[in-house]
């Protein structure tokens, strides 16, 4: 914004570096991320507790650093997606989904995806960059909805964990009383398993964690995650069951369910098999469609069945509904679309 460094997005250790490189008191740290984090303001000069000197030399090198979505769609089933630009010309996803006593946002972590697997149209895009903290925190700090959101969740466009040092950041902000105060029992970042990464996010955030599987079988996830070729399923559920998880945090199985694919007994035989160890429960979604894909939306009746087959195994089975099919709700399908009519 402006050739100048954005506040917005830096912890409090990092706005203490600010004030002092700025010789401003250091207690105006404290002021910086109220004003930045509590409040609506869209300008440095708002920060009406700061001398006008501080404001001024602030001002010189920094920016508030916020960012207006540039469009809106509304379905009709309440879920609403915005697109946020970023990074010459290209766009971000974040999805607001509407329940009685829910009100969840679904938030971006890069722009594109380098793992392109077959069912994401995000992953058709390629990568073309990480979002930065403040970037990250801009999609639900720009929302009208911000004051009704009771969850987040890193489940838009992107492999959060492939931008792990961004993440955690933006998960610092969100949680920690100087920033939004938000229990870290309301977010849940979800990965394609990055080993390593897993780790490190399991032992520096208390957020729960959501592992995107689609398949119990190697062979088969391989061929619709190219993921698996690098960082195999079977070591990041090692991962996991060697991680000490509190009862308080969830680690959750995301299962996108493929017409005739993946939900015959013998999937449900071993999704049982390879989870045993790890206190979780698995979230079956219905493929949405998205153009030129061969994989298909399935039957709910073979979806119910598949359920109750994982539930008669032990393991705790729900499926979720889909949602703004109506507004191209498919990751990814809205930004693609956007830069297609700008001729990408």
């Amino acid at each position: 914004m402006e050739g100048k460094e954005a506040l917005f997005g830096k912890t409090h250790n990092e706005l203490l570096e600010v004030v002092e490189k700025k010789g401003v008191p250091k207690y105006a740290a404290k002021q910086l991320s109220d004003w930045i984090y509590r409040k609506n303001i869209t300008s440095i000069d708002e920060m009406t507790n700061l001398s006008a000197t501080s404001r001024k030399e602030l001002g010189k090198e920094y920016s508030l650093g916020l960012a207006a979505y540039s469009d809106v769609r509304v379905s009709v089933d309440g879920t609403k997606k915005y697109l946020f630009p970023v990074k010459e010309d290209r766009f971000v996803e974040t999805a607001y989904i509407p329940e009685r006593k829910r009100f969840t946002l679904c938030v971006s972590t890069q722009v594109g995806c380098r793992w392109g697997c077959s069912f994401c149209m995000t992953g058709r895009q390629g990568f073309h960059g990480n979002l930065s903290a403040g970037e990250i925190l801009n999609q639900f700090h720009s929302v009208p909805e911000k004051e009704k959101i009771t969850n987040i969740v890193y489940m838009g466009m992107g492999e959060p964990l492939d931008n792990t040092g961004e993440v955690l950041k933006s998960l610092e902000i969100l949680t920690s009383g100087w920033g939004y105060a938000m229990s870290p029992r309301r977010i849940t970042v979800s990965t394609i398993g990055i080993t390593g990464d897993v780790t490190e996010f399991l032992k520096k955030s208390n957020c729960h964690l959501a592992i995107s599987l689609h398949s119990p079988f190697e062979e088969e996830r391989r061929a619709i995650m190219p993921v698996e070729k690098v960082h195999p399923l079977k070591n990041v559920l090692d991962e996991i069951r060697g991680f000490d998880i509190e009862n308080q945090r969830r680690i959750s199985v995301e299962y996108i369910v493929f017409r005739n694919m993946n939900h015959s007994n013998s999937h449900a035989t071993k999704l049982a098999e390879i989870l045993k160890g790890i206190r979780c429960r698995i979230n079956l979604i219905p493929f949405n469609p998205i153009p030129g894909s061969p994989l298909g939306e399935p039957e709910e009746e073979p979806v119910e069945k598949f359920r109750d087959a994982l539930m008669k195994k032990g393991v705790f089975t729900t499926i979720r509904k889909s949602r703004g099919r109506d507004i191209s709700a498919a990751c990814g399908l809205l930004s693609t679309m956007n830069l297609k009519g700008k001729g990408d």
